[in-house]
């Protein structure tokens, strides 16, 4: 009889394709331990960490979400960072939500590319929401030519100052763990147990926190952080009765690179991001005089 080739490839090339496979794997999570990303200018800087935008939901107030881009854009040493979730991209049996939503599918890609392309990020993060999307996430293509980092649950980046300082932020759409007594429980609980960064942020919740941590062996300051969300009227919440806990929907980090790790001016943390920015001004102006 005539021979019948067998459709699963032999042994060896699925030895072969397996190696292949792990090692590359095992670069790209390596390569990510710690991202490194080069300041280029001199003096502090502001990171302002918008929290969960939901772009497109009515309960968003996009006045606010437009004067956090308004402010980056005409602030020098400002940068952009979102913890995720940039819209609401309901699937499965949450699909049907769209029925009571205004803007479209095709009007929710148009305020997503407005936002992403506006400013300049230091990091983006792919919240669950944003990951409902599949494959061919149309974020990747959308910031393919910033510099800024754009991951799915959480990155850690190293900023390397001129002066050689480095300040690491860690940010993750959620850290484990939750308390009804400490909106910052995840990320406080993550630097307690020994993620030893300047910065441990998340989102997720919508409620606001914020702790200091300080390493006890090292002395290092680690600032944790749960912002909230621009989706101010949530009719799940209001379905579930969780209390209000959202003190603003953004937080601005102020880094001052001369400052030690135990220095606690090293990393200074605002709710009021305008307060924030005079202060970001008054720091830069005060370096060049």
């Amino acid at each position: 009889k005539d021979e019948i080739v067998d459709e699963t490839a032999d042994l060896d090339e699925i030895i072969s394709k397996r190696q292949r496979e792990f090692r590359r794997r095992d670069a790209a999570e390596k390569s990510r331990r710690l991202i490194n990303c080069k300041v280029n200018i001199e003096g502090p800087i502001g990171i302002l960490h918008f929290g969960d935008p939901h772009i497109d939901d009515a309960g968003t107030s996009i006045d606010l979400l437009i004067r956090d881009v308004e402010l980056i854009k005409g602030t020098e040493g400002l940068f952009g960072a979102t913890v995720g979730d940039l819209a609401n991209h309901w699937v499965g049996r949450l699909a049907r939500l769209h029925a009571k939503q205004s803007t479209t599918e095709a009007e929710t890609w148009k305020l997503v590319e407005w936002f992403v392309t506006s400013i300049d990020w230091l990091y983006i993060i792919g919240g669950n929401h944003d990951l409902w999307v599949g494959n061919g996430d149309p974020v990747e293509w959308m910031v393919r030519r910033q510099s800024g980092v754009y991951e799915a649950h959480g990155a850690r980046i190293g900023l390397r100052f001129p002066n050689n300082k480095e300040v690491r932020i860690n940010a993750r759409h959620d850290w484990t763990g939750h308390s009804q007594w400490n909106p910052t429980h995840g990320p406080a609980k993550a630097a307690q147990m020994g993620v030893d960064d300047h910065v441990v942020i998340s989102g997720h919740r919508h409620i606001s926190g914020y702790q200091i941590v300080k390493q006890p062996n090292s002395g290092l300051l680690t600032h944790a952080i749960r912002v909230a969300s621009y989706k101010i009227h949530d009719t799940y919440a209001k379905e579930l009765g969780l209390r209000n806990q959202n003190v603003s929907p953004s937080v601005l980090t102020v880094v001052r690179p001369e400052h030690s790790d135990d220095h606690p001016g090293l990393v200074t943390v605002f709710h009021d991001i305008e307060t924030g920015v005079d202060f970001l001004k008054f720091l830069r102006t005060k370096e060049t005089t």
